[in-house]
Order: C-alpha cells, then structure tokens, then sequence
C-alpha cells in the first residue's frame, strides 16, 4: 500500500513524514537550502497490523504540482496536511481535487503546527478544513491536530491511518506487471537502477520486461523494496528495479516497465469520460490544447466530445488526442491541466485505452457499465470480431472477469477463433454465405460451385470469422467444400437437352481438329454463348485438356502428341520452336501453344531460345497420363 502526502508549501508535510518514519525524504541540496520539496521523497512506514506501508511525500508550492501528480498517481491512502497556523490554502485546495480526481478516496487529513496556535484558531482551522472537505473525495475524514517538533497527536495520527489503511481493497498481484518509473540513477556495479509505485502484477530477478516508450526488451537484475533486496516485488509497493539492456540515458520519468509477454502497447487515441471541476472557468473544445497527467507520465492532448465543447461541472464522455502515444489501461485515472494559465482543470477515467480507428467516436454516454462498453465494442467492428485477448487492457479486468462479462452477455455473444461478435452478425453472415451459393447456382449451373475465395469477400466479416461461417455451414450440412469450390449439399450441374447438344458438337469440332487446337473464342462462335461453362464440365470431367492460353484438345489427342515429341526429342539438346513444330507436323500457330502445354506440365524448360525435354524425371501424373488415358467417348 502507497501512502502519499498532499498540501500547500510549508505546511509541515516533508517534517510529518520524518517524525513517522525517522527518513528525511528531502535529499537533494537544493531541497536543504531552500528548505522545500522540489522532488518526490519516499520513506516506509511500519503500521500495525497493516504492515509496512510506502509513503510518497510530493511537493507543496504550485510550481511543482506537476512533480505532485507523478507522485499522487500511484497512492492508495492519502495523508492531507494543513497548517493550523495558516489554515487552507490555495494548493490544499489544487491537491484536494487531484485527489478526487485520481479516484482516491480514503484517507486522513493531519492538522500540523497545532503547538504554535491557541485554541480558538486550532477550532477555527478545523472548521476550515471541515468546510473543504464536504463534497470532497475525502468528506468525512478524520481531522488529526499534530505536531511534528513535540510529537503530539503522532500516536492518534497513526492510528487513523491504521484505521483508513483497512478500507483500501489490495491491488491486484496477479495481474499483469506494470510500473510507472518516477526515477532513474545509476549505481556502481549494478548499472541502470529504477523506481516507482507497482500498479499492478509482480516482479522479480531475471524476468523480462519491455520498458516505453518504445517497448525496448530489458531484463531484471535485482529487485530492492525499501532498501532491502527482495525475492519479489508486488502490486501496491514502491520498489526499486535494476535493469539490464537499458541506459540511464535511455530513459526518463514517464516511463513505464510492463511484462514482456503481455500486450501492453501504446496508443495517441483513446476514449475517456471527463469531468472538468465545477469552478475550472473554461469549457474545452477540440481546439483547445491541454496537459495530461496519467501514472508519471505527461503529455500535451485535446478532448473532443461528441457535438460540442466539454462543459465544466459534468462527466462527458470524449475521444483524448495525445501528442505522443502512451502506456495505459482502461480504468486508468488522470488529470488534466490548462496550457495557460497553468491550473489544474479536471480529470477523468479511460474507458478504452486502444480503440481501433484514429478517429473514433467518443462512447454513446459516460459512466457506462463494462457490459454497455463491451455491446459498443463488439458492434464497431463487427467485420472482424473483437479480439478477446485485448479486453482485459481495454477494459481494465482480469481475464476472469472479462470471461464472466461475455458469459453475462448470454447468446448475444459468440466467440471464434479467439475474436468475440454478435451471434446476429454471424447468422447474418450464414445466410449471406447460402444466398450468394445459390445465386452461384442460378448464374452458372454448369458449374460445380463459387470459389470459396470470392464467397469468404461477399461475407463482410473477417477472414477467421468468414472460415467460421463456412464450417458453421459445412457441420450443419447446408453445404459442402471441395478444392476451394463450395456447392449446397447434393448439388449436381443440371444439363438441358441444348446442354448435350453442344457438349457433343463440343468433342466433335476437337476431334475433327486433332493437334490443331482450337481457342474458347472458336469453340464460342461454333456452340453458342455457353461453351465456356460447358468446357469447364468437360475438363472437370477429363474429357478435354487444356494446352496453351484458351487452346484445348481431348486427352487422347494430347497424349499421343505428347508420345511423337517424346519420340522425336532428346534430353541432352535444346530444340528451337521450329524444330519442334517439324516434329509436331503443324503450323507454328498451332505448336507454340503445344509447346507452352509442356512447359505447363513441367516436361520442357526454356533455355535461350530453345527447349530442354526432361522425359526421364517426369511428375508422375504426367507420366501417369502417358501411360494411360481414359476412352474417349
């Protein structure tokens, strides 16, 4: 669990954690000197019955609200601190709605410097911070008067926080890793040394990690907790990681460590419901340029909301434009700040990290159930099917969860090979698929099907989906699948008494042309608009072979063509086309499409201008049909 402070400058917040920790967080020189918070400190905090407790303590001056909401982004529990002498102050007020708008909702509100003030102005800050707190993410929090020099109220103060610590569900260590990285060093010996708050999963030596941006590979050397080398880090600590494979210079906070087998990846569209505070005193358009804030990364955006600005005191769902891709999960929270001035404006949650098109459209309303968002999901890519495995990060749950989620949907759903659609839009796709078969019919019922390749283009969902589809119909016994060509169950080409006619007038003009093969084109002005159908029956059948392009003759005509150039031909010479056209004993016309006949069936190479024959390593269906060929009728 992640404690993290919160408060104006110089209210005593870097000088509580010391007196709870016994760990002065300020460390850098500067931070001495001036005697401010410039970046983020870590300390533990050991509490009972809760255990260890890492504590992120950010700076209070406006300056550094930025370096506040890399901290922030990772706390569980929050420890408020205003000063009783001063009372609540503009960054109270500025972290007090960061707060509200990460989501955190527990947590203690520390009253320090309660040993420098009587009283009177003790009750007076009280009821100060009483009157911030109504409507606030932390309403009804409990109010502890400390003082970090004396000691006073330290006891109590731990006590609350013991108490507020038990409300905080655990993160998720099963989950998949991922670990925003708010500093970078180097240490001696060990090389490139990280750390920040895990937001979810564990880590461990040697694992393999990709670190963003750019999903570079790295490898864990070590893993530290609290300064303590650790077997394992886990969702809700602050760990420190050696890495391997990355230098110090290579990375920067906002970086973010994910598994490496997991399907994290960054993305500069996403959806999101957007609430601007109610006194933020701008709407936002799509023009408008703002800084968004999400773990320790941030990155300049534009909101655009469906027909219209974004108006302040309301969640409006909206379409986020990232000036560079990000890391992230749907459920993340984050915060938005104006360009200029600068000031803290609202925030929101992600309710699709990963959308599929760059310009898609914000969610039809915020707030939205999971099973809403999954039904919206599914239907803008109903062609290809939503890809299951990506739901959890789309989402923001578990696989178990997103599992139960579709089962939830009952027969609304339907997954196939590992997308998930509408079990409408895949019957819709059946029935497609049978009326495009029987119009194939209708058209040509000389054939024996359509091309299942043309067919799977008609349906209007993907590949794996159309596949489905056809399988789907295939089991149920309303079609059948051979070589590529899908036919309805039983289906026969059906000859009409014209049909036979020009099949045999068909064998007739072959026969009466013997090697002198005749083009689809002739066979069409002898037999009518429907010899193309028909000769395809016939070759389907083994009544004609085709030679050249659109040339055809019957299989014993060929073979015996075949036979003579086997005769006349030898392995160890190249033959020109008119030596082989002697051979043949017909006109160039006529031989050249003959010869690309052989060259088809892989019994000549071209070599120059010339032919190589290879009649001893013939493929065996050609030395097969040599052998033997069926009657002719």
């Amino acid at each position: 669990m992640i404690l993290g402070t919160a408060g104006h400058i110089d209210h005593g917040k870097t000088a509580l954690v010391r007196a709870l920790t016994g760990v002065d967080t300020d460390r850098l020189p500067e931070e001495k000197r001036r005697g401010i918070t410039i970046e983020l400190g870590f300390a533990p905090l050991v509490l009972d019955g809760v255990g260890t407790v890492g504590v992120v303590d950010v700076p209070g001056h406006e300056a550094f609200v930025r370096t506040m909401l890399a901290g922030a982004a990772g706390i569980d529990l929050a420890l408020l601190v205003v000063a009783a002498d001063e009372g609540v102050m503009p960054q109270t007020r500025e972290h007090l709605a960061i707060l509200g708008a990460l989501g955190i909702r527990a947590g203690v509100v520390a009253l320090t410097k309660s040993d420098v003030v009587d009283a009177d102005l003790l009750a007076l800050a009280t009821a100060d911070v009483a009157d911030i707190l109504t409507g606030s993410a932390l309403e009804g929090a409990p109010v502890i008067p400390v003082s970090a020099r004396t000691g006073e109220g330290l006891d109590a103060l731990r006590a609350a926080l013991t108490r507020a610590a038990a409300t905080v569900p655990a993160r998720d260590a099963d989950d998949g890793f991922r670990m925003p990285v708010d500093r970078i060093f180097t240490v001696k010996g060990t090389g490139t040394v990280v750390t920040g708050t895990v937001w979810g999963g564990r880590v461990q030596r040697d694992d393999l990690l990709r670190v963003f941006p750019g999903a570079a590979p790295v490898r864990v050397r070590g893993v530290e907790t609290h300064g303590h080398a650790a077997a394992t880090g886990v969702a809700g600590q602050r760990v420190a990681i050696a890495l391997a494979g990355v230098e110090r210079d290579a990375l920067g906070r906002g970086a973010v460590l994910v598994g490496a087998g997991d399907r994290w990846e960054a993305h500069d569209r996403m959806r999101a419901d957007v609430a601007l505070f109610d006194d933020a005193g701008v709407s936002l358009t799509a023009r408008t340029r703002v800084r968004l804030h999400l773990g320790t990364v941030e990155v300049g955006a534009r909101v655009v909301a469906r027909g219209g600005p974004v108006p302040p005191g309301r969640t409006t769902p909206v379409r986020l434009v990232l000036d560079q891709p990000i890391v992230a999960r749907g459920g993340d929270r984050f915060v938005l700040r104006s360009a200029a001035p600068v000031a803290t404006i609202g925030g929101g949650i992600l309710t699709d990290p990963a959308p599929p098109w760059r310009r898609v459209h914000p969610f039809a309303s915020a707030q939205a159930s999971a099973l809403e968002r999954l039904r919206w999901m599914v239907q803008e890519v109903q062609q290809r099917g939503l890809e299951v495995a990506a739901l959890p990060l789309r989402l923001g749950l578990r696989r178990a969860d997103c599992d139960a989620l579709i089962a939830e949907g009952g027969d609304e759903f339907v997954t196939v090979a590992g997308r998930l659609t509408l079990r409408a839009r895949l019957a819709g796709a059946r029935e497609t698929l049978l009326k495009a078969v029987d119009a194939s019919h209708a058209a040509r019922p000389l054939d024996r099907g359509a091309p299942l390749q043309l067919l799977r283009s008609q349906l209007g969902v993907d590949a794996e989906l159309a596949d489905a589809v056809v399988h789907a119909a295939i089991d149920a016994g309303d079609i059948t699948l051979a070589d590529a060509v899908v036919a309805r169950a039983g289906w026969q080409p059906k000859l009409t008494t014209a049909d036979r006619a020009a099949l045999d007038a068909i064998m007739t003009m072959l026969a009466g042309r013997g090697r002198e093969a005749p083009t689809l084109g002739e066979i069409v002005e002898h037999v009518g608009a429907r010899a193309p159908a028909l000769v395809r029956l016939l070759e389907r059948e083994g009544r004609v072979v085709q030679v050249g392009e659109e040339r055809y003759l019957t299989p014993g005509v060929w073979r015996d063509a075949l036979l003579v150039l086997r005769a006349g031909t030898r392995e160890q010479r190249s033959y020109t086309a008119g030596e082989i056209r002697e051979i043949f004993g017909i006109s160039r016309k006529f031989s050249i499409p003959l010869i690309e006949g052989c060259d088809r069936l892989g019994i000549s190479s071209r070599l120059g201008d010339g032919r190589h024959f290879h009649w001893d390593r013939l493929p065996a269906a050609v030395a097969s049909f040599l052998d033997s060929v069926r009657n002719e009728p």
